[in-house]
């Protein structure tokens, strides 16, 4: 009798007297000891208040129930097909829509409506993949935000498919950890080639050198997911750098010469077609028997099999699998290569030696930077310890409590 009244009323009310009112109706329902006749009746008001002419009304009622499981589901469809802040508020936070429900919002929904449903918790794979494929870059960057949403790697490429331009959502992605090594090597790739048309464009740099510095901080970044990875994160990236034609005996000789030869390896294993335990081991024999006849069988050019060779015993001298003593290209691998290089002539000999002093360049560059980052670190110090000589007493003394 109450709601019957309520609907009574509602006809000659103010909006806004109409909005208060199904507030309190919703929150009656979901809170108070209704009777089951009752309960269907307010159930039945609050339906009927979706065709209410006030928006007010409708979101009045998304505010009250869409968190709540105990909201009809004729309700909340009822909601989520209306356009704007009322269904989004309903499709980020309902419990009672479904999969289905929300993919099928997903296809017919706007901005607002999208955005909502990539914001949900734990989102399930299923509506992350329907997102994936039609969602607009709004919500795609929301999705990739979400760290609780089961995003499969399919999506994930699809994502970058097709909005990989936009640069949030790449920045999004990078921010993941469950992004797969190989599309984490593709976004920085689309990075660095969006950063030399940019610099190119600005007429900053030429194009010939802004693609060339591109292309060296893709093969730094390759490398070093590859070293810093799991054991399969190399094939991937390896298969990535293949597709993209960016797969060259360049990084692969960086890979080597940076002390961090997970990439190298991976590549001669997709390049040769040899099983991984062979090529392991003709990589890690010291007498280098067998070195040339792989290279040939990855396809390398004759005239860098010497670089190759040089550059792989090398590194097992001081041990293949040892790591790099830090960053970057390695001066004293790089100088064996280039002594076992300087009788070559020839202009693919031409061509590999002046690839290896670019990369002797960059290496002395960046161990003059961390020498010159060292020095000021003991000169700051130094000043520290001149200003307040106790300073100095009081870190011997933390060392020993921490020795101890």
């Amino acid at each position: 009798m109450i709601v019957r009244r309520f609907l009574l009323w509602a006809r000659t009310a103010p909006a806004e007297a109409r909005a208060s009112g199904a507030a309190a109706l919703a929150s009656a329902y979901l809170r108070s000891g209704m009777s089951d006749e009752d309960r269907r009746e307010a159930e039945t008001a609050l339906i009927a208040l979706i065709d209410d002419p006030s928006p007010l009304v409708r979101r009045a009622i998304a505010e009250e129930m869409a968190a709540s499981p105990r909201t009809p589901r004729n309700l909340a469809l009822g909601l989520i097909a209306e356009q704007g802040d009322v269904a989004a508020l309903v499709l980020a936070h309902s419990p009672v829509l479904s999969e289905a429900d929300l993919v099928d919002a997903a296809a017919v929904g706007d901005v607002l409506a999208q955005r909502a449903i990539a914001m949900r918790r734990c989102l399930p794979a299923s509506v992350a993949a329907a997102l994936a494929e039609v969602g607009c870059e709004e919500a795609l960057v929301t999705l990739a935000s979400n760290r609780t949403a089961d995003i499969p790697e399919f999506s994930l490429e699809r994502m970058m498919e097709r909005c990989g331009d936009d640069g949030a959502l790449r920045e999004a992605l990078l921010e993941r950890a469950d992004l797969p090594a190989g599309l984490r090597q593709a976004i920085a790739a689309r990075v660095s080639d969006a950063l030399a048309q940019f610099v190119s464009g600005c007429g900053w740099l030429t194009p010939e050198r802004s693609a060339r510095l591109a292309r060296e901080s893709t093969e730094r970044v390759a490398v070093a997911l590859a070293a810093g990875g799991q054991a399969t994160d190399a094939p991937a990236i390896v298969e990535v750098l293949r597709e993209t034609g960016r797969l060259t005996p360049g990084l692969m000789l960086r890979s080597l010469l940076s002390g961090e030869p997970a990439l190298a390896e991976a590549a001669f294993v997709s390049l040769s077609a040899l099983p991984r335990g062979r090529v392991a081991a003709l990589l890690r024999d010291r007498r280098g028997a067998g070195l040339r006849a792989l290279c040939r069988k990855a396809g390398l050019s004759q005239a860098l099999e010497p670089a190759f060779v040089a550059a792989i015993l090398a590194l097992n001298t001081r041990g293949f699998d040892a790591g790099a003593r830090r960053p970057g290209l390695d001066r004293g691998l790089l100088a064996d290569v280039m002594l076992a290089c300087e009788a070559m002539h020839g202009p693919e000999a031409d061509a590999l030696m002046a690839l290896l002093r670019r990369m002797d360049s960059e290496a002395a560059r960046e161990e003059a930077r961390h020498m010159a980052n060292s020095l000021a670190d003991d000169a700051a110090l130094a000043l520290l310890v001149e200003a307040d000589p106790a300073f100095l007493l009081e870190l011997a003394s933390g060392d020993l409590r921490a020795a101890a």
